[in-house]
């Protein structure tokens, strides 16, 4: 079992790499003064099953993916950072010893691991991150451990090495996703001990995190996306998929196409936002949220942040984790704009460069 860092700090400036289940997203960032700046971007889609259910099955498709975006962003950047997707990572907070040195808390932390991780050690990379005083014993430190199976990370490292680039950072999503969210909070109406829900419904995942006062408490990941109204575009109007998916973005589909098939799809989503919820309040102290930030592609689509709002009686804020950066010239700031909410991890994870 080696102990394998996907949460360390201090690091190469990197290019974050979102690879979802039908698209890789490509951000880097530049940082000058407080003020983060977009210096590339680009998302394109995956051959289909390429990817199902963020597991890779066609790393080499995946490569030949992300090798065209980097030539084409112009990126001098070549060391990379990519998320394994929250069901595949086992978090534990632990504590340990005060004052323990760096090899010695990872002796402990190897010999206590096997109690809190149900797969072989040998099958798992282990990493920790030490969080300061233990709120429950002054003598002991807090430390988060984080394990994931070894070939969940090993496939997005050779991903990264097919495509001619460094690994720098194997994070998990969750974390992205907090690290992101740091942007949005600003946008917020700052209360302490805000309860905060982030949803984000990509193609085939809908992932709930909460945050309080920024911090992860609660993530839950469920089958549900805006594949299934492709797909219904598919079936009711007899296109393809690539037809459908363009019809869904740019419209020109028939005039029964908002009543009869977008309208019961925003009610879905706003079913699944409040069952993701519900298992949230039934299992923690929480009852309520103060904000629902919609992210992923599906948060855009029209009236739905609106929908959820009046049925919920909760404010809802679509993700812009941009709306306070500079943009380079090269960069289409009206794409930006529209993917904006879909890029909530890849900007988490092109945060690793300022760690």
């Amino acid at each position: 079992m080696g102990i394998l860092s996907f949460l360390e700090k201090k690091a190469k400036p990197v290019i974050g790499l979102d690879i979802s289940s039908t698209s890789v997203k490509l951000l880097e960032l530049s940082r000058h003064g407080d003020r983060y700046r977009v210096e590339t971007y680009s998302v394109k889609p995956l051959p289909p099953n390429a990817v199902v259910e963020k597991n890779i099955n066609d790393q080499e498709a995946v490569a030949e993916v992300i090798k065209a975006m980097v030539k084409q962003s112009k990126t001098k950047l070549k060391h990379a950072a990519v998320a394994v997707a929250g069901s595949a990572v086992i978090t534990k907070m632990i504590d340990l010893p005060a004052g323990l040195s760096d090899d010695a808390m990872e002796t402990q932390i190897s010999l206590e691991a096997d109690q809190y991780i149900p797969f072989p050690l040998e099958e798992v990379a282990i990493d920790f991150e030490l969080q300061g005083v233990s709120p429950r014993n002054p003598d002991q430190v807090e430390v988060l451990l984080a394990a994931c199976r070894r070939e969940n990370v090993e496939m997005r490292v050779n991903v990264l090495q097919l495509s001619e680039l460094v690994p720098e950072k194997v994070d998990i999503e969750a974390y992205s996703m907090e690290r992101a969210f740091e942007l949005i909070s600003e946008q917020l109406e700052d209360q302490e001990g805000q309860v905060v829900a982030v949803i984000d419904i990509g193609a085939t995942m809908t992932t709930l995190s909460v945050l309080v006062d920024g911090k992860t408490v609660y993530t839950r990941e469920q089958l549900f996306g805006g594949k299934q109204l492709t797909e219904e575009i598919q079936r009711r109007y007899g296109l393809s998929r690539e037809e459908a998916g363009l019809a869904k973005k740019q419209g020109g589909l028939p005039d029964d196409y908002e009543s009869e098939v977008l309208a019961p799809f925003k009610e879905a989503v706003v079913q699944q936002v409040t069952r993701s919820l519900q298992f949230f309040f039934s299992a923690s102290q929480y009852n309520d949220v103060d904000y629902i930030i919609l992210a992923g592609g599906v948060a855009s689509l029209e009236g739905l942040v609106n929908l959820i709002e009046e049925k919920l009686g909760t404010q809802t804020v679509v993700a812009n984790p941009f709306a306070r950066m500079s943009v380079s010239s090269r960069v289409n700031a009206v794409s930006l704009a529209n993917d904006a909410p879909s890029l909530m991890i890849v900007t988490g994870l092109a945060m690793r460069s300022f760690d």
